[in-house]
């Protein structure tokens, strides 16, 4: 099949060589614009940009060159950008499917994933869905369920997620797109993850906290330094008179702090943490 291909992060890199690895004739990658990164301010291309050109591929930064490589279907992956609706039809545009990593209309929005995984879902999955212009409303081609572990963190999942759509969309196209069918339900959105989402607030509940730091990117501060929390665990709450120096190491009932990373500094676990910190009575992440 003649394909456009729409994506710029690592996810989408797979979908990409998965789609080339079955024969579809990809006639133009289109992805952001290269950014500068670095110390040195390199100026990089983005993940999908570099496997394309590895590939083979022509590359584009402009929707507008879609027109004129005749494709029969665009595959948008993790694109990043809204796509103008008369660029999804003829004349000037294609057909175009998307896979989104959540249960539609669960999860619709910029990070699926991230937001299953806070609120504690025990289920995520793929759907190949017709691109639309609202904001993941289309119909739903196929979609794969797939489990959320109790340990899993947003990266385990997402290799999942990236892996089980792979294979859906090749299968998905090698026997030709079934009827859409409408999604049903009650919609929840994913919005975008800020950095003060990630704040651990020590007075949550220790599942709570758990699931935000298997997100990734979870902090809090300590003496006013910001300190990465790189890894906890749950644990059976402590009965008796709480010690003070554990404040740093069981700063919730029922969770125990494992790895963290101040600022400058390497991973280490916190009992090293607390050795270098020598932290006194009452002191605590805050």
């Amino acid at each position: 099949m003649r394909l456009v291909y729409l994506g710029t992060p690592a996810m989408a890199v797979p979908p990409l060589q998965a789609l080339v690895a079955a024969g579809h004739d990809v006639r133009l990658v289109v992805t952001r614009t290269d950014k500068r990164r670095g110390r040195g301010a390199e100026v990089m291309p983005s993940p999908v940009k570099a496997a394309a050109l590895e590939l083979g591929l022509p590359v584009s930064h402009d929707l507008a060159d879609i027109p004129a490589v005749q494709a029969e279907l665009g595959v948008v992956v993790a694109y990043g950008r809204i796509i103008p609706a008369e660029l999804l039809a003829p004349p000037l545009g294609v057909p175009m499917v998307n896979l989104h990593f959540s249960l539609l209309p669960r999860w619709r929005g910029a990070a699926p994933v991230e937001r299953a995984l806070l609120a504690g879902d025990t289920e995520t999955g793929v759907c190949l869905m017709r691109v639309e212009e609202g904001l993941d409303t289309g119909a739903v081609h196929a979609r794969q369920v797939v489990p959320i572990g109790p340990r899993d963190t947003a990266s385990d999942l997402r290799l999942r997620l990236v892996d089980e759509g792979s294979r859906l969309l090749v299968a998905t196209l090698a026997v030709g797109l079934p009827p859409a069918v409408p999604q049903h339900g009650e919609p929840t959105y994913a919005a975008k993850i800020t950095p003060a989402d990630l704040r651990i607030d020590w007075q949550a509940d220790g599942a709570v906290i758990d699931r935000l730091v298997r997100v990734g990117g979870a902090w809090t501060t300590f003496r006013g330094r910001r300190v990465k929390v790189l890894s906890v665990r749950l644990t059976a709450p402590a009965t008796g008179v709480e010690q003070e120096p554990m404040l740093l190491v069981e700063p919730s009932p029922g969770l125990r702090v494992d790895t963290v990373q101040p600022e400058g500094k390497g991973p280490m676990s916190v009992d090293d943490f607390c050795r270098g910190a020598r932290p006194v009575p009452g002191e605590r992440f805050e």
